[in-house]
C-alpha cells in the first residue's frame, strides 16, 4: 500500500484522506494514518508545488551545473554538497555515478546576470571543485511527472 499512497500523492499531493482512501479501499481516517506513517518515518520529505513559470514569472531562470569536484577525505563529496545545498539559490544537488563531472546541481535565480554571478562568485570558489559547466534551462516541458504546459496527450503516436 505504501507504493500505491506515494504515486498518488506524486502525482496530486492535495488528494483528500476521503479521496485517497476511495482509492485504496480503506478508510479516510486510515489514509491519513498511513501518510502520517510515511512522514514520520522520513520517506516524505515534504510537498511541493509545480508551477508554469511563463505564467507565473518569465524572468526565473533555472541551470543546472556540473560540478568536478576533488573527493575529500573521510567524507568522499558529502561535505561540499552539503555546503553547496545551504545557499538559497539551490534548488537541488545530485551526486552522479560517471561521466565527466561528479556533482548536478540546479539552481534558480531571478536573470541569467544572478546566476552567473552565483557560479562565478560564489559555486566555484569553494575549495574542492574544480571546474563548472553551466547549462540554462530554456524551457520545461515535464517536472516530477506533471505536464508543464497543459498538454497531456501522448505524442508518441502510441495513443
Amino acid at each position: 500500500m505504501k507504493n500505491e499512497i506515494i504515486n498518488i500523492l506524486q502525482q496530486n499531493a492535495r488528494i483528500s484522506n476521503h479521496a485517497l482512501g476511495e482509492m485504496l479501499g480503506i478508510s479516510a481516517d486510515e489514509a491519513a494514518a498511513e501518510i502520517k506513517k510515511l512522514e514520520d518515518s522520513g520517506i516524505i520529505k515534504g510537498y511541493s508545488v509545480i508551477l508554469d513559470d511563463d505564467l507565473f514569472d518569465k524572468s526565473i531562470v533555472y541551470a543546472t551545473i556540473e560540478l568536478k569536484v576533488t573527493p575529500q577525505r573521510d567524507c568522499g563529496f558529502d561535505d561540499i554538497a552539503k555546503t553547496i545545498m545551504m545557499y538559497d539559490e539551490v534548488e537541488s544537488v545530485s551526486l552522479m555515478s560517471s561521466g565527466a563531472y561528479d556533482l548536478a546541481v540546479e539552481v534558480k535565480g531571478s536573470n541569467l546576470k544572478d546566476v552567473a554571478f552565483f557560479v562565478s562568485e560564489r559555486l566555484a570558489t569553494i575549495d574542492g571543485i574544480l571546474s563548472t559547466s553551466t547549462h540554462f534551462i530554456l524551457k520545461k516541458y515535464k517536472e516530477k511527472g506533471i505536464f508543464i504546459d497543459g498538454e497531456d496527450k501522448d505524442e508518441r503516436g502510441l495513443g
